[in-house]
């Protein structure tokens, strides 16, 4: 009897405790519940702070800020990667977690001790960094299945590519011009225009009787390379003076035009070579295109998996005021185009390994260097801190020397797969 009295008034003092002294006070703030497994606010300020080197939140929740979004954002895609891969029952081997390491160490000419005192610098252990590199490997074996096995470029796609972008390929048309200028002052009245015209056609005259070009120029031109023939150079169509190019367009090589009448007077002009205007052969541009389609298709593949398919497979509930996360409606133009009805899966691209930040998902690319150390061409693409596919950095055409500058747009460049991305929205 006694000692049920004695519960019963330890039941009411604790009863009558203030509220901050209740159970309640330890209970966190739920922010985010990924198929129902809830994530506190705890979880997010860790992640923020040790993945991203920033506190969260920066603002108000009742009010989330850009910055904020970001952090939950790629906290949500880190837990759904994982899920999938834990999902699709993806593993892999010490052996393999090995092989990544002795690759890491060969490549940045590392002894274990250097390894060890690295990851020391870091604050990780070596248990810690080869659990990072086990997550890596596996999810790059989950984008291999996920994206890349669904991506197959054939030559019947490059053909049809080439065929409907012919003039994509095709170089600047330029001109190889030789002019004689007779010059007109602004006030010239119409016997001084009279004269200088008749002057310009007999010089015409005369050249067609045999005379040379080069040194007529050099006794009569007033315009620009009169001391070099009157010799202009290559010169790219779209920068010369509108009638002076339309004369030249006319031109057989080795041709010379009628007098023709700028702001400057009259000129005699003379085509002395044209290159461009015509795309190169099939075989010449082909390999650029199978690389280019496929880096293309790789990307919209990949948005379509990360930004729908894989978020309608896990219902995510974001406890914040006006704040869902949902998933979007992403095509696949190219894909849908061009993916070949062959079941053959393409090869997975190995030999390139390099220290990649756990749980990295941002595109990101990588110059690669060649046996001198000296850096090429070509850079490699890793999505998900995955490395998947090389991608020329040389341009589709080389640049044109003589090309007129491009007029300067507000339009912003793309910056790749997570440019547009934003899954938040108000409900």
């Amino acid at each position: 009897m006694r000692k049920q009295i004695r519960m019963f008034w330890f039941a009411l003092a604790l009863l009558a405790l203030p509220a901050s002294h209740s159970l309640a006070a330890v209970v966190e703030q739920v922010v985010v519940a990924i198929d129902g497994e809830p994530y506190t606010l705890s979880n997010l300020k860790a992640y923020s702070q040790s993945k991203m080197g920033r506190p969260f939140p920066k603002g108000d929740l009742n009010r989330i800020e850009k910055e904020d979004k970001e952090v939950l954002e790629q906290f949500i895609t880190e837990k759904l990667v994982s899920a999938e891969v834990k999902r699709l029952g993806i593993t892999t081997s010490a052996e393999d977690v090995d092989q990544y390491i002795d690759e890491i160490k060969k490549r940045n000419q590392l002894s274990n001790e250097d390894l060890v005192e690295a990851l020391r610098r870091e604050g990780l252990s070596t248990e810690q960094y080869r659990e990072s590199v086990r997550n890596e490997l596996e999810k790059s074996q989950m984008i291999q299945r996920q994206v890349r096995e669904r991506v197959n470029i054939t030559d019947e796609d490059v053909e049809r590519y080439y065929r409907q972008n012919s003039k994509r390929f095709a170089g600047p048309e330029r001109f190889h011009l030789r002019h004689i200028l007779l010059s007109l002052p602004k006030d010239g009245g119409p016997e001084q225009e009279k004269e200088v015209l008749e002057k310009a056609q007999k010089l015409r005259g005369q050249i067609a009787t045999g005379e040379d070009f080069a040194k007529l120029a050099k006794s009569f031109s007033q315009g620009p390379g009169a001391n070099d023939g009157g010799d202009l150079g290559w010169i790219n169509r779209g920068t010369l003076l509108p009638e002076l190019e339309e004369a030249a367009a006319k031109l057989s090589v080795g041709g010379v035009s009628q007098p023709v009448r700028t702001s400057l007077g009259y000129h005699l002009v003379k085509l002395e070579g044209k290159q461009g205007g015509e795309a190169p052969p099939l075989e010449e541009v082909a390999p650029k295109i199978k690389e280019d389609l496929y880096a293309r298709t790789m990307e919209e593949r990949f948005q379509k998996w990360l930004k729908t398919d894989l978020r309608r497979r896990y219902r995510v509930d974001v406890k914040l005021p006006g704040v869902v996360f949902r998933p979007e409606e992403n095509k696949e133009a190219t894909l849908n185009t061009l993916m070949a009805s062959s079941s053959r899966k393409a090869k997975q691209e190995k030999g390139f390994l390099s220290y990649l930040n756990p749980f990295s998902y941002i595109v990101t690319e990588t110059p690669t260097e060649n046996d001198r150390g000296e850096q090429t061409n070509t850079n490699i693409v890793s999505i998900l801190g995955v490395p998947l596919f090389r991608k020329d950095t040389t341009g589709e055409v080389p640049p044109d020397p003589f090309a007129a500058p491009k007029e300067k747009t507000d339009t912003k460049e793309s910056k790749g797969f997570f440019s547009s991305l934003n899954p938040f929205s108000s409900p």
